[in-house]
C-alpha cells in the first residue's frame, strides 16, 4: 500500500508541476486573471497534498487501515477540489457550463479536511497509547 500512496502522490505532483506550467505559460492568454488565479489555487493544493501522500505512504506509525482511510479522502478530495477549479477556471474555453457543478469544490475540500482530521485523531490516540 505504502508503493501505492507514494506513486499516487508522485503522479498529483507531476501534473500539478504540468498543469501549474500550463497556468503561468499558456492560460494567462487565454482567460481572465481571476481566473488564473483560481487555477493557481487548484495547483497549490494539488501539491501540498501530493506531498502530504509521499510523506503518508513513508510513515511507520499509523495503522494500515487508517492509511488507507487517509490517503482515499486526500485523494478524493484533490480530484474533487482541484478538478473541479480547473474545470471551473477554463469555463469559459468550453461548451459545457461548469458553473453546474460548483458545488463539487466544496464537497471536495470537505474531504480533504476529513483527510487530515482523520489523521489528527489517528495520531493523537497512537500517542496517548
Amino acid at each position: 500500500m505504502n508503493k501505492t500512496i507514494f506513486c499516487v502522490g508522485v503522479l498529483l505532483g507531476l501534473v500539478a508541476v504540468v498543469l501549474g506550467a500550463f497556468g503561468a505559460h499558456g492560460l494567462q492568454q487565454l482567460v481572465e486573471l481571476k481566473a488564473v488565479e483560481s487555477f493557481k489555487t487548484g495547483v497549490t493544493y494539488q501539491m501540498y497534498h501530493a506531498f502530504f501522500l509521499m510523506i503518508l505512504a513513508s510513515t511507520k506509525q499509523l495503522p494500515v487501515a487508517r492509511k488507507k482511510l487517509i490517503f482515499y479522502l486526500i485523494t478524493l478530495g484533490v480530484l474533487l477540489f482541484s478538478v473541479s477549479i480547473y474545470l471551473l477556471a477554463t469555463n469559459s474555453l468550453t461548451a459545457f457550463d461548469f458553473k453546474k457543478i460548483a458545488l463539487v469544490t466544496p464537497l471536495g475540500g470537505t474531504v480533504l479536511i476529513a483527510g487530515w482530521l482523520v489523521l489528527g485523531v489517528t495520531a493523537l490516540k497512537s500517542w496517548k497509547e
